[in-house]
This record gives C-alpha cells, structure tokens and sequence, in this order.
C-alpha cells in the first residue's frame, strides 16, 4: 500500500472504523494516537542529511522499497517518516507499506534473532531480488536497547529512554544506516 493509504489506517483506527485485535485493547489505540502525532511530526519536520540525498538522486534504476511496519509500533513512528521521505527523493523508487500482521506481509522472511520486530525495510532491484535489508531500528538505537535491558531496565523507563533518543538524534542514525547499506551496493 501506499504511504497515504498507511496514514489513513491510523485515522480509521482512532475513529473507531477498526476495532478488530490488537486496536480492540485501548493501550493499543493510545500507542496509535501517540505514534500518529510522531509520525506527522517527523514528515513536516524531520530533515533528510545532504549526503544520503545525493546518492538517493542519483539512483538510475528502478528499486521497491517494501516498509514491513504496524501503527501500534513506536520504532515505525520515528523510522517510517524518515524512509518515506528519503524515498520520495527519486521517482524510480516505488515504495510499498505491509501491515506486519495481516496475510500478505512477508515478516516470516525477515525475522529479526527469530522476532517479528518491525520496522523491516527491503530494498529490491527491478527484477525483485533484496538489494539490502534494513531494521527494525537504527544502529545506534540498538546499541541503546541492548544496554538497557542487560540492565534489566523496565519497559515505562525503556521506552522514555528510546524516545528521549530518538528525539535527540533526529533521524540522523537511521539515515547514516541507510546510507551505509546503499553505498555496499556500488562496492
């Protein structure tokens, strides 16, 4: 589906229009409510870094950016603006948004230490092979999530941990990985 198309299920969830699980559970609407104001914030604001524009510009080929994603996920909020705007930053870049949950996602294909964790970006040439597979969260941030939990942090102090970095750094850690794993394609 489209990025719009994306955006308009997370009206229809908090206008009630689907109610079916998990968005049947109000902590799941709230996380929706929470995730929406993030995601629009990161569209109008979020700022894409001269250097990753340049090679996006500069693709010559036809790519598929396929973002395996949820409206209820925190990471997706902070990830999928900044993937979104990234790919709209070349016309031979289609982008194509799976709900991780419903029958046509391909998350079995891209388990994260056998977890369906999400955001999962899959990049593929025209012919639909994966060029790269990016996810579910930048670099940094996982560095982050791994020492908090060595430290048995809890989950209420993990996720002011993750949103206090994602807000400090801008989008720029997700932008550096993707980056990274364009430019291994040219080697």
């Amino acid at each position: 589906m489209p990025f719009t198309a994306y955006e308009a299920i997370f009206d229809a969830i908090l206008e009630k229009k689907i109610t079916t699980a998990p968005y049947d559970n109000p902590t799941y609407v709230e996380y929706v409510k929470l995730n929406q104001s993030r995601q629009n914030r990161w569209m109008k604001k979020g700022v894409i870094i001269p250097e990753i524009s340049t090679y996006i510009a500069s693709i010559t080929t036809p790519q598929t950016w396929v973002i395996i994603t949820e409206p209820w996920c925190g990471d997706a909020a902070h990830c999928v603006p900044f993937i979104v705007k990234i790919a709209q930053g070349n016309p031979l870049i289609h982008l194509d948004i799976q709900l991780r949950d419903s029958s046509e996602s391909e998350i079995e294909k891209y388990l994260t230490n056998g977890g369906k964790s999400i955001p999962i970006l899959i990049a593929r040439d025209d012919q639909k092979r994966d060029l790269f597979v990016w996810g579910p969260r930048p670099s940094e941030c996982t560095i982050l999530v791994n020492q908090l939990k060595a430290q048995n942090t809890s989950m209420e102090e993990q996720k002011v941990a993750l949103q206090q970095w994602y807000n400090s750094n801008q989008g720029k850690a997700i932008q550096e990985d993707l980056l990274e794993q364009l430019t291994r394609l040219n080697q």
